[in-house]
């Protein structure tokens, strides 16, 4: 799974607990898109979650 190149959120892990208290393993995937991005060198294709996308930590090329 893809990890986010600036705040590098990834994929966690926990359990899904039911009403009964049964727990299973669960997994939450961050929301990790594919992007163009301006760099120092002109752009280039980063994995950024939408958190930095929304945030303005990264500008679109």
């Amino acid at each position: 799974m893809a990890k986010c190149a600036i705040c590098e959120k990834a994929v966690y892990f926990g359990n899904n607990v039911s009403h009964s208290h049964r727990r299973s393993n669960r997994m939450w995937k961050a929301n990790v898109k594919a992007v163009r991005v301006k760099t120092e060198g002109g752009s280039k294709k980063m994995y950024v979650c939408t958190g930095c996308l929304r945030s303005g930590k990264v500008e679109r090329a």
